[in-house]
Formats: C-alpha cells, sequence, structure tokens
C-alpha cells in the first residue's frame, strides 16, 4: 500500500474540520427513524414490536463500524467516505419505494437488510472524518472529539427543521433527501477530508480558533431549539421557513471563517513535525529541538517507526526474523497509553470495563430514543417532534460540553475522564425513575436530562480510547466499542421494551398503548442497568486514574514512552 500523501500547512486542518461539520451532519441520518418510522408501521402493518426490530436494525447498521474501522488504516478517507455514499443511496433507496409504495410487496427482512445498509453509512461517514481529525489535532484530542461527536448529536434538529419548514411533515421526501441529498453532500466536502501534518505544538491561536468552534456550534443548537419551537406554536409562510432553513445553512458554514482568517492574516510560520498515525510519532527527529519537548517523551525507537500505512504483516515478520537473529530484544507488551493493537486491547480488563459501561449507559439511551414516538403517545402527545428537537439538542450540549470540561480537569487534575460517565450514569438512574413515575409533564424535564448524558456517554468514549490504547489503531478499536449501542439496543428496546409495549397494548385490545404501564417496567429494568454501569464505572476511573497521572502531569498530553510496538 502506497504511503497516504498528507497535506502541509496551518489552515489544511481547519478546513477539514470545517467540512467534517457537513459531513457528520449527514453522518445524523439515523436519527431520522423516529421521523419515518410511523409510515413504515403503517404501510407494512407492523406491529410494535416489530417496528422496534427496525429500530435495532438502526442501531446495527449505525453502530457496528469495525469494516471502516479496519478500512481507515489501510485507505485515504475519500475511500471511506465513498462506501458511505453507495451505502446510503442503496439502503434509503428501498426506503423510499416502499414508504411510496413505488414497489409494493417487499419482504420485511429485505426491509430491515436495507435499513441496516442505509444507517451503517453513518459508520463510514464518521470513522473517516473523526480518525482524520483526531490525528490532524492529536494534542487536543477531547475539545475536537466533542465538536465532532457535538455536531452528530445536533443532526437530529436540523433533519427536524428541515421536515417541519421545508418538507411539511412529508416522510416520502424525507427519505428521498437521504437517498439523494446526503450522498451529493458528501462528495461535494469529499476532497476537503484529508490527513494533515499535525503542528508541533498548542498555541494561543489554537485555542482561541477552538473556542470559535464551540460557539458556533453552540449558537446552532440553541438557533434550531428557537426555530423548532416557534413552528410549533406560530404558523409560518414559506417564505419565512425557507428565510430560517437559510440562516441555518449560514450558521453551518462559520467554522470556514477559521481558515479564511488564517489565509488572510496569517501567523508566524511555524515548524511542522512529520505527520502521523500513530501517537509514538508525535516527536521530533533525533537531534532537534520543538517548543513541546518539555510536553511529549520520545523513546530512541520512536523517532524510526515506519508509515501507519506500510503492511503491518511484512513488519511482523520482520521483527520475528530480527529476534530469532538475536539482533532485538523480544518486544514487550504494550502498557496502557501506548499504540495497542486490538487483539492486545481485548485481554485487558480495562478494554472490556469501559465496553461494559458503554453498552449499558447508551444501550439504555438508544432504548427511549428508538420508542419516543411511542413513548410520546402514551404520555399523550400526538406531535413528538418537539421531544426529538428537546432530546438532539441536550444530547448536542452534552456532548460539547463534556468534551471541553473533560479536556479542562484531565490537564489542571489529572481527573479520569471517564468520571464524567459516571456523574451520567448516576443521572440516567433517576431519569429513568422520573420516567417511570409518569408524572404530568415530565417528558420535558427527563428527555432534555437524559439527552445530556447520551451525549456525555458518546463524547467521552472517544479521546478515552485513544488515550488508553493510542491513535494508531484508534478505528478499529473505537468501532469495536460501537457495538455495544446495537448490542443494547436488541437487548432493551427489541426485546424488552417491544415485548412489554405490545403486552400492554393486547390488554387494551389495541395495537397502540395509552398510559403509564406502557413503559413502566422497562424504565424501572433501565434504571438498574444504569446503576450496575454507574459501579463499574467507578471501578474503572480508580484504575485508570494512574494513567491519566502519566499521560498530563505536566499539564498538557505527555506521550509515554513506546513498547518497541
Amino acid at each position: 500500500m502506497p504511503n497516504i500523501v498528507l497535506k502541509a500547512g496551518s489552515r489544511p486542518p481547519w478546513v477539514g474540520l470545517a467540512a467534517a461539520v457537513w459531513v457528520l451532519i449527514a453522518a445524523g441520518n439515523g436519527y431520522n427513524f423516529p421521523l419515518y418510522s410511523p409510515s413504515l408501521k403503517s404501510v407494512l402493518g407492523l406491529n410494535q414490536q416489530q417496528i422496534t426490530i427496525l429500530g435495532v436494525a438502526n442501531d446495527i447498521g449505525e453502530n457496528v463500524g469495525l469494516l471502516p474501522g479496519i478500512a481507515c488504516n489501510k485507505f485515504p478517507p475519500w475511500a471511506l467516505l465513498s462506501v458511505g455514499v453507495v451505502f446510503c443511496f442503496l439502503g434509503y433507496g428501498v426506503l423510499w419505494l416502499t414508504v411510496t409504495q413505488t414497489v409494493i410487496g417487499l419482504p420485511y427482512w429485505l426491509i430491515w437488510v436495507a435499513l441496516v445498509v442505509a444507517t451503517n453509512s453513518t459508520t463510514w461517514f464518521g470513522t473517516a472524518v473523526l480518525v482524520t481529525n483526531m490525528r490532524n489535532f492529536p494534542l487536543s484530542r477531547g475539545t475536537v472529539s466533542g465538536i465532532l461527536k457535538g455536531y452528530a448529536g445536533i443532526a437530529a434538529a436540523v433533519y427536524t427543521v428541515i421536515y417541519k419548514l421545508v418538507l411539511k411533515d412529508s416522510d416520502s421526501e424525507l427519505l428521498l433527501i437521504l437517498t439523494l441529498g446526503i450522498p451529493i453532500l458528501c462528495l461535494a466536502m469529499m476532497y476537503f477530508i484529508r490527513p494533515c501534518s499535525p503542528a508541533s505544538g498548542e498555541d494561543s491561536s489554537e485555542h482561541v480558533h477552538f473556542i470559535f468552534s464551540q460557539v458556533a456550534s453552540v449558537s446552532l443548537a440553541l438557533y434550531l431549539l428557537i426555530t423548532t419551537i416557534i413552528s410549533g406554536v406560530v404558523s409560518l409562510s414559506d417564505t419565512v421557513s425557507y428565510i430560517l432553513v437559510l440562516i441555518m445553512v449560514i450558521i453551518l458554514m462559520s467554522p470556514l471563517a477559521i481558515p479564511v482568517k488564517i489565509t488572510l492574516f496569517p501567523a508566524e510560520h511555524k515548524r511542522h513535525v512529520p505527520p502521523s498515525d500513530s501517537s509514538d510519532h508525535l516527536v521530533p527527529k533525533e537531534g532537534e529541538s520543538t517548543p513541546t519537548d518539555s510536553l511529549l517523551t520520545p523513546s530512541s525507537s520512536g523517532t524510526n517507526l515506519g508509515s501507519f500505512y506500510e503492511n503491518e504483516d511484512a513488519l511482523d515478520a520482520d521483527m520475528l526474523l530480527a529476534v530469532g537473529e538475536g539482533a532485538v530484544k523480544k518486544r514487550r507488551r504494550p502498557r496502557r497509553g501506548e499504540d495497542f493493537k486490538i487483539r492486545e486491547a481485548l485481554i485487558k480488563a480495562d478494554f472490556w470495563l469501559l465496553w461494559v459501561v458503554n453498552f449499558l449507559g447508551v444501550g439504555a439511551g438508544v432504548t427511549v430514543l428508538n420508542n419516543l414516538a411511542q413513548v410520546g403517545v402514551a404520555f399523550g402527545l400526538e406531535d413528538t417532534t418537539l421531544l426529538l428537537t428537546l432530546f438532539s439538542f441536550c444530547n448536542f450540549v452534552g456532548r460539547i460540553g463534556s468534551g471541553a470540561i473533560s479536556e479542562h480537569f484531565v490537564r489542571l487534575k489529572m481527573i479520569p475522564r471517564t468520571l464524567w460517565m459516571t456523574f451520567a450514569l448516576m443521572v440516567m438512574v433517576m431519569t429513568f425513575i422520573l420516567f417511570a413515575f409518569a408524572l404530568n409533564g415530565i417528558l420535558y424535564a427527563a428527555i432534555p436530562l437524559l439527552g445530556i448524558c447520551y451525549g456525555v456517554l458518546y463524547s467521552i468514549m472517544v479521546p478515552t480510547v485513544s488515550e488508553l490504547f493510542g491513535l494508531k489503531h484508534f478505528g478499529l478499536i473505537y468501532s469495536f466499542m460501537g457495538l455495544g449501542n446495537p448490542i443494547g439496543a436488541l437487548l432493551f428496546s427489541g426485546m424488552l421494551a417491544g415485548y412489554v409495549y405490545d403486552a400492554e397494548a393486547a390488554k387494551q385490545s389495541s395495537s397502540s398503548c395509552v398510559g403509564p404501564d406502557c413503559f413502566k417496567l422497562t424504565f424501572l429494568v433501565l434504571a438498574g442497568v444504569c446503576g450496575l454501569g454507574t459501579i463499574l464505572s467507578i471501578l474503572l476511573t480508580v484504575r485508570i486514574r494512574p494513567v491519566y497521572e502519566l499521560l498530563y502531569s505536566g499539564g498538557s498530553f505527555r506521550l509515554p514512552q513506546t513498547s518497541g510496538h
């Protein structure tokens, strides 16, 4: 595999970050399932458990990213984006043909497969931009993760505004946009998502740029929330609706102001270190010195590692021959904080603790998201688009807020990021108990709380994986972590929530269930699940505290010694 050509300069990483915003909005297509699922239910004549199983298909496609995780180490970002484009077109195309009844009589299993394929485009889009930008900004992983995951979280609100103001609640037109609009958008952004040379250190201008990006995303989230509320209260003309959507597009373009500013007002030239995809490469060459020497602790072998895109099997074979000939000592296993291969990570207790905590928390959260329309009806609400927007907005707040806050405290106090996962799970326990009590108006308090916690879990996972197991195989390891979402959805949403709902609906002699008992048992079980997650998260936080004391002992990210890995 030839080496990937990497773009040098201070501007390209910010152009890529701005383009990533649009790709991540496209990658949020899986959040649209609550909007068009009622049409699938009516057209196909499905019961609640069947529509819940389709929700599981939505989650499986959205989170099973092992293939893109492997591909991101072998192919450039544009190749991953191209696969996502094809999947999106084919999968949503079948759903559009079904809802419009252009093709009649498609079997249930084919709809299930189409939904998996359609939403699996999310993993290809997300992996391409997330891995690329984490490597382009290796010293600001928490901040970058919060920004990118924040935009992915607010995507639901973007689609809801388009759905209400432009499409006038048309499910078929929404699916048409997902079939054609998303591929066109990602093809347009493809050129700008590229690996770049990371700067050799942090400076004040970079900090200001990140703050601007965070302010832009918060402004977008507030605008979407206000616009959704207004559109629900006041009848808007087509002209006003289009103007509001145009303003949304302009706010989405605001991160482009950073590379424009860099172009018009260039700072003093700063040397860039040779780009790399491994944590071990973020070091100066032997004999050179940089402003970050106090932050980075390289080893002699760390400067001689080959390109990340070289054939690893050949390298392993060379290493074994060298060991046999006595030229080098047998390499030791990596320590936490160094670069792990997936098979090495799989035998670590911390890996499985993190996986189980994510599985319990995200699985519980996605159960409510998948059944949001039915939860709203059970609680007496006919229109749940406001609830989806509230969830999306608070999901965004949790993602971007936890990224910035965890970055601050990890540098200031060396507090492991998983502490914030613990707090989120504790709040989720209380939230599900509130759901179970089914008090009047409780949805408008519980849904925002759940959205914030859901966002925290998603955002914290990204930098935590890279800090514990390195950047070299980050894409694959993170994708494996993401398997907790569909497995949780299958167990908690497909089997538990769907079964309980249908059982209660049968008692009412109806296909739809109304009343607090429809999900009461489900919510109580989920409260217990999050309680278990809280205990395990506390254990994980205690175990990895020494790792963070090593990585951030100087007040900024400090690379560990390499294992010769």
